[in-house]
């Protein structure tokens, strides 16, 4: 029997190399990574211990490599800690002063745009095919809509040497964005859960209770980042007050699977609102934060690729061969185009708003199509949320965030260039 180690290494092996091939073709790396989790993934390299079965590749008790992927299950739990975590530490207080209110208003109509764009059109999918689009993929995609990644946004950026109106405002409202987009997950997945439980309505149990859910996790969040940065008064290394921040994700991940138990109260918490929350408090309690900051920028990638590879191992690719293909396929078409025209819209509408500049009116809402890594967490969680309830909703949700982020990576970039060159600020060729 192959070890776990020895499929971790073959993983990362296969990752590096695909960078560098991402690179030539001036990609971003995490569509190579996700092509990476493919390839060693139950559907290909898990066919050589499943007798070349391609239908039954991704049975946990038929494939080895995929009992490898589920037990390293823990590993995307702690990369979605580090990214929210991240995404928590750029709520400096000083910086959301200075970038004012009107990136703020522009933050929250786009992200709102592309939630509620991707519900209409889903809602309006369901209403024709109420057996194969219910209400709990309607809720959790739109959830997931509002999410943007900034990376390939900023490769482009920095390539392009680009500079004026409508960079100024979109590195902002990318820094924003996800955490907008965390908060609707906590909401809209609840609200999704409940529904897929069939479970007899309870006014407690279908609103007060994901509500009371989200309250603890920002309260259980901000006392991590408390602690954490009060122990860092008596831990003067950066690699004592690095653990301190690891032992702080890691708590967090872990009471989100405490209080699921019965014994206390069954709260379905988010690790995610958690994580970041520990973030936002400590990097503005400390002054010193981004020393810690830096630190884990450079303990991270590792945790990342896996993370990025272990997405796309988790990619059913039967569910392109199976009777469900069409309404897969319905699905991801009407995520892809009504994400895409909601995030114009909300950028058009908030920025008409706060009365910006006529180029960044036009083209801020096409610089914002990229989707990545928060976008892939959110599914990973709802599909391993659902897992126990519904898995093939589960599996249609992941399969569908998985099969836009490659679309979304691949025009992304292209149409961020074009922007910003229609909009005059590209100073050089690259």
């Amino acid at each position: 029997m192959p070890s776990i180690f020895l499929y971790i290494a073959i993983a990362l092996f296969v990752a590096l190399l695909s960078s560098r091939l991402m690179k030539v073709l001036r990609l971003p790396n995490v569509t190579g990574y996700l092509i990476t989790g493919i390839i060693v993934g139950p559907f290909v390299l898990g066919l050589a211990f499943n007798g070349g079965d391609f239908l039954h590749a991704g049975d946990i008790a038929t494939s080895q490599v995929a009992s490898f992927i589920d037990s390293l299950g823990w590993i995307s739990e702690l990369a979605l800690g580090f990214i929210a975590f991240t995404i928590g530490s750029s709520f400096n207080i000083q910086t959301i002063q200075k970038v004012g209110k009107r990136i703020i208003i522009i933050t929250i109509f786009e992200a709102l745009g592309g939630s509620v764009l991707v519900f209409l059109g889903l809602l309006m999918a369901h209403f024709i095919w109420p057996n194969h689009i219910g209400w709990e993929m309607v809720l959790t995609l739109a959830a997931i809509a509002s999410a943007t990644a900034p990376a390939a946004t900023l490769m482009v950026i920095r390539q392009y040497n680009a500079k004026g109106p409508l960079v100024d405002t979109l590195l902002p409202v990318v820094a924003l964005d996800d955490a907008a987009a965390l908060i609707l997950f906590a909401v809209l997945f609840s609200a999704a859960k409940s529904i897929s439980s069939g479970a007899d309505f309870s006014f407690y149990e279908t609103v007060g209770k994901p509500i009371l859910s989200i309250l603890i996790s920002i309260v259980i969040g901000a006392a991590f980042g408390f602690i954490i940065s009060f122990a860092c008064k008596f831990f003067k290394s950066r690699a004592n007050r690095t653990i301190w921040c690891i032992f702080s994700i890691c708590a967090c991940v872990g009471l989100y699977h405490l209080f699921q138990q019965p014994y206390c109260g069954g709260f379905e918490l988010s690790s995610l609102l958690m994580c970041m929350m520990v973030g936002a408090v400590y990097v503005n309690l400390r002054k010193d934060a981004l020393a810690t900051m830096e630190v884990i920028d450079k303990i991270t990638p590792a945790i990342f690729m896996l993370f990025f590879v272990l997405s796309g191992a988790n990619l059913n690719l039967s569910i392109f061969v199976g009777d469900g293909v069409v309404f897969f396929l319905i699905t991801a078409a009407f995520y892809l185009l009504f994400r895409v025209g909601g995030k114009w819209l909300g950028a058009f509408f908030g920025t008409s708003i706060t009365k910006c500049e006529p180029n960044v009116r036009k083209y801020l809402g096409i610089t914002l199509i990229p989707q990545a890594g928060v976008a892939i967490g959110l599914a990973t969680t709802a599909g391993k949320s659902f897992a126990s309830i519904n898995p093939e909703i589960g599996g249609l949700i992941v399969a569908t965030i998985l099969t836009s982020t490659i679309v979304y990576e691949l025009i992304g970039p292209v149409m961020t260039k074009i922007a910003l060159t229609k909009a005059g600020e590209i100073t050089s060729r690259g």
